[in-house]
């Protein structure tokens, strides 16, 4: 596979900085403004941190509203929402990190909100095969809050951004979340370049 061909694949999100929750999400040649979650990025997530998971995940499927849009023409599988769905977050429950039914006996929150932010989801595959521990639950791509305000560990877009993203989204799409902000790898590149002169340097400019 070409390096463009991996690029292309690789929906790659990162901080603006550690003491915010604004970045960037780059696929290929163009990128989108998203919001992840209050409690940052981490290597180490375990349930209820409200942060996102560092790390490269694979993207199971999208879920929607068909009350409230129009799906594009998508590559990976979609189907509606409905009011009985919930998602599982009680790590002590066989459907931990799992679509259910509700009501339900155990703690899970509801897919069908009247906020507009699971409009449109997209499931990442994180801890589902299979779930374990108390490693966390519900990580998906959707709609960012009006204010672009943090997320409860997913990643979030502007509604119209994501309708856009979906589009490009398939089975060999991975999510790749870097845990070392823009701030951080900025002075690196500089450093980078400044070692790059000394490489040029030629004795004979002495």
């Amino acid at each position: 596979m070409s390096e463009q061909a991996n690029v292309n694949d690789r929906l790659v999100v990162q901080l603006d900085s550690a003491e915010g929750c604004l970045g960037w999400a780059t696929l290929g040649g163009r990128r989108w403004r998203c919001s992840v979650g209050a409690g940052g990025i981490r290597e180490d997530k375990v349930e209820g941190d409200a942060a996102t998971p560092a790390g490269t995940w694979p993207l199971r499927r999208i879920y929607f509203r068909n009350d409230r849009l129009v799906l594009p023409k998508v590559r990976l599988p979609a189907r509606p929402i409905v009011e009985h769905d919930g998602w599982c977050d009680d790590p002590r429950s066989p459907s931990y990190n799992r679509l259910v039914r509700i009501p339900n006996e155990w703690s899970h929150e509801k897919m069908w909100r009247d906020d507009g932010l699971y409009d449109l989801v997209v499931v990442v595959g994180y801890n589902d095969d299979p779930p374990e521990g108390e490693w966390g639950s519900a990580i998906f791509l959707h709609v960012m809050r009006d204010d672009e305000g943090p997320t409860q560990g997913c990643v979030a877009f502007r509604r119209d951004d994501l309708l856009e993203l979906v589009t490009l989204l398939g089975p060999e799409t991975r999510l790749e979340v870097q845990s070392i902000p823009a701030s951080e790898t900025a002075p690196r590149a500089a450093v980078d370049e400044d070692m790059k002169q000394f490489e040029d340097f030629d004795e004979q400019d002495w």
